[in-house]
Order: structure tokens, then sequence, then C-alpha cells
């Protein structure tokens, strides 16, 4: 069983590397070890989702949420990206851990895959994925669908909290429920060159939606 605290969770995590070289193409935003702890151990304190699960990390990039699931007792975790220089950070964060898998693969044709063709199940799926608001948009739902339909329990995400009434009403359509457990503040540092300031808060929800059918 983890007993491994809030606290000592994100101290873990901020030892792991980040991006090397983000790329714009794929609006890759590192997650911080404090929004990353803060998301899995609510998934595990409040729902039981993480310990002794299959978890997938969709759009894991440098493999921190995959990670943080595997020290907080996941039985298996599974982290996809399509980015091939993200998923060699990955690697070496996750060597030591013994339960993390990385697969090369774009989150878009999980969300398109028919079900027939769709093997993989996961019990939670956990994501930061791509805000998709200018570049690449509606990719963040797309994301969010993939995740609906991997996961048997339930699925955390983090969405710009102006998407909020869109992130909700397109969980309403697929028959799914949504609620926002909290409002948090996503540092985000300058990484490309179009970025005039060194950081800039953006305000995210942090999101746990799921089937009612599937979920207690």
């Amino acid at each position: 069983m983890s007993r491994l605290k809030l606290k000592a969770l994100e101290q873990r995590l901020q030892a792991l590397e980040a991006f090397e070289t983000p790329k714009v193409s794929l609006e890759q935003y590192a997650t911080s070890p404090h929004i990353a702890a803060r998301l899995l151990h609510t998934a595990q304190a409040c729902y039981g989702d993480v310990e002794g699960k299959v978890v997938a990390d969709l759009g894991c990039g440098c493999g921190v949420l995959a990670a943080g699931a595997s020290l907080l007792g996941a039985g298996a975790c599974v982290g996809f990206d399509v980015d091939r220089d993200a998923l060699r950070v990955a690697r070496a964060n996750v060597e030591e851990l013994g339960n993390v898998d990385l697969v090369e693969c774009d989150v878009r044709l999980l969300s398109a895959a028919d079900d027939d063709v769709l093997n993989w199940r996961f019990d939670t799926v956990v994501m930061n994925p791509p805000f998709g608001t200018k570049r690449n948009r509606g990719l963040d739902m797309e994301f969010l669908r993939a995740g609906l339909r991997l996961a048997t329990c339930a699925v955390y995400s983090l969405h710009k909290t102006s998407t909020r009434a869109h992130v909700l009403r397109k969980a309403a359509d697929w028959g799914a429920e949504a609620r926002v457990l909290a409002e948090l503040r996503f540092d985000l540092p300058a990484s490309y060159k179009f970025h005039k300031r060194q950081s800039v808060d953006v305000r995210v929800d942090f999101v746990r939606v799921w089937f009612p059918r599937k979920n207690k």
C-alpha cells in the first residue's frame, strides 16, 4: 500500500527532467510537480482511483503524471505521446519505477478508433492535454473523448477555466458526468520565441469526468 504523502510526492516529482526543447506545434508545456501531485493525490485520497489501478497518461510528455501514479501505488501505468523526443525524456524519468510503459501514439487515433479495434482499457486516465484554444483548436476535447473511451472508472484532466462551460457541455453530450474539483493557477514559463513575458498565470480547471454506468 502506498503511504506517500502529498508533500513527499511533489518532492519526488521535482527531481524529474522536463522538456529539453518544447514544441509549439504540440502545445507542449510541462505539468508542474505542484499541480501533478495534487491531481494524483486527489484522485487517490478522494476516490481511490490510483492505488492498485491500471492508469493511462494521455499526452504524457516527460511522464510526470505516469511517474506520480506509479509512486502512489498504481498497479501499472502506460503513457501515450506522439513526440519521440518527449518520450526519450520520459523513459529516463520512469526507468527506475518498474511498472510504467510508454507508447508512441497519436492520441487522436485513440479517439477516432472503432470500439472493436480499441483493445486498450484502463481503470483511470490522467492527462494534461493541449489547451486547444489557439493552435490545434478542439484538441483538448479529442483527448478527453479518448480518455472516456479508455477509462472504466474516471478521467482526471486539466482545462482552461475559460472553456469550462464548453467542457461540461461536451461531457453531457457524450452521456458523461463532469465535476470541477478545483480551480488552479498554471504558471506557464516563457518557452517559445513569441512569449513576451517571463511567465504567465493561466486559470485552469481540474476536472473529473466519468460515465455513471461505469462508476459509483
